[in-house]
C-alpha cells in the first residue's frame, strides 16, 4: 500500500487495528528510520522511501494499492509501478484528478480504466458527508498599497500578503473567534505558518488547545495531535498545506480557514476533503477561503486570479459558496 506522507502511513496502520486486524503480525510501516525488511503479509510506505528499489524487491507482491492516485503521474511513482512485474491487482484511490486529460491517462496506463464511484455532492445528499458552506474573504487592500504591488512578481505579492500584520491580525481573529474545532491551513512555514502559531496562541492564552503541525513535526507526533483534536471540541490547528490537505481523516472538525493564496484543483479539494467527515454533532463545516484584492485600474493581482480559479472549482463542484468584501485598511482588533 503505498500512500503520500508519514502520516498517512500512521494513520492507515491504526484505522487498520481500530477494524480488528492484528497490525503486529500482519502489517509493516516503512518511512525515514523504519526497517526496510519484513515478513509481514502487508507493507504500507510512503513512495519516497521505496521507489528507488529494484524490480527484484517490488517482485514480491501480488497486489499493490495506490493511495491519493493523482500524484503518481509523477515520474518516480510512475517507474515504481512499471516495477510491480508481479502485480496482477493494482488499485489505485483518489477524491482528485487534477482535471486534466494526461492525468487520467497516464493513471489508466498504470492502474487501468478510471470509475467515478460517487461524488462529493452525492455523499452531502446522502448524510455521509457533512454539509458545506463557503464564506470567501476578499480583503481589499489600500490604493496606495496596491498601486505599490502592481509590478511586483508572484513570489513578492505572496510574501507581502502572508507577512503583512493587518492580514495576520485578522486571520488570528478570525481564527479564535470560531466555535468549535477550528483547521488553519498555511503554505510557508518560517513566514507564515509560525507567526500564526505565535499569534493565534498569545490571543487565546490557555482558553483554548492551539495545535501547530508542520513537516519538521514527527509522523507519530502529528498522530497523536490528531487524535487529541478528535476529542476536543474547541481546538485550533494551525497546520501546513503539505502535511494536512492530502488524505488526513479528523473526525470533528468544524471549520477550515485557507490562509494561503492557492489555485491547485487537488490542494483545494483535498483541504476542503478535511472538513467534509460528519461530526459527532452534525453541525455544518464553514469554509473561509481568504483572498486577496490588490488590483487597480488595467491590472489584476495574481492572488485575486487564484481566487477566481478557486471560485470555478467551487461552481464545478456544485458547493455553495459567498462572497464578503472587506476593507483591510483601518481593520483593527475588534
Amino acid at each position: 500500500i503505498i500512500v503520500p506522507t508519514t502520516s498517512l502511513v500512521e494513520q492507515m496502520y491504526k484505522d487498520f487495528e481500530d477494524y480488528g486486524m492484528d497490525v503486529a503480525n500482519e502489517a509493516h510501516r516503512i518511512y525515514s528510520g523504519k526497517e526496510k525488511k519484513t515478513d509481514k503479509r502487508i507493507i504500507i510506505s510512503t513512495w519516497q522511501s521505496i521507489y528507488r528499489f529494484g524490480t527484484e524487491w517490488f517482485a514480491q507482491f501480488d497486489s499493490v494499492f495506490g493511495d491519493e492516485v493523482h500524484l503518481f503521474k509523477a515520474k518516480s511513482l510512475s517507474t515504481m509501478m512499471d516495477k510491480c512485474v508481479n502485480a496482477s491487482y493494482r488499485f489505485g484511490t483518489t477524491g482528485t484528478l487534477d482535471g486534466t486529460e494526461t492525468n487520467k491517462l497516464v493513471l489508466e496506463g498504470l492502474f487501468g480504466p478510471t470509475f467515478t464511484v460517487t461524488t462529493t455532492v452525492k455523499l452531502q445528499e446522502d448524510k455521509t458527508l457533512a454539509d458545506l458552506d463557503i464564506s470567501i474573504l476578499l480583503l481589499r487592500y489600500h490604493n496606495d498599497i496596491c498601486e505599490m504591488m502592481k509590478d511586483k512578481s508572484y513570489q513578492e505579492e505572496v510574501d507581502y500578503i502572508v507577512t503583512n500584520p493587518d492580514r495576520l491580525r485578522f486571520v488570528t481573529n478570525l481564527a479564535t473567534s470560531q466555535e468549535g474545532n477550528t483547521l488553519v491551513l498555511f503554505q510557508f512555514v518560517e513566514k507564515h505558518g509560525k507567526l500564526l502559531y505565535d499569534q493565534i496562541k498569545e490571543k487565546v492564552q490557555d482558553d483554548r488547545k492551539v495545535f501547530y503541525v508542520s513537516g519538521e513535526v514527527d509522523a507519530t507526533d502529528r498522530e497523536q495531535i490528531r487524535g487529541i483534536v478528535e476529542g476536543q471540541k474547541n481546538a485550533i490547528i494551525v497546520a501546513s498545506l503539505g502535511t494536512f490537505s492530502t488524505g488526513i481523516n479528523i473526525r470533528n472538525l468544524h471549520n477550515i480557514i485557507f490562509a494561503s493564496p492557492s489555485k491547485s484543483q487537488v490542494k483545494v479539494l483535498q483541504s476542503i476533503g478535511r472538513g467534509l467527515r460528519k461530526s459527532d454533532d452534525g453541525r455544518t463545516t464553514k469554509l473561509y477561503d481568504i483572498s486577496d484584492d490588490l488590483h487597480t485600474r488595467g491590472y489584476k493581482n495574481f492572488t485575486l486570479k487564484h481566487s477566481a480559479e478557486r471560485i470555478k472549482i467551487y461552481t464545478k463542484e456544485g458547493f455553495r459558496y459567498k462572497i464578503y468584501p472587506i476593507n483591510l485598511k483601518g481593520h483593527n482588533d475588534e
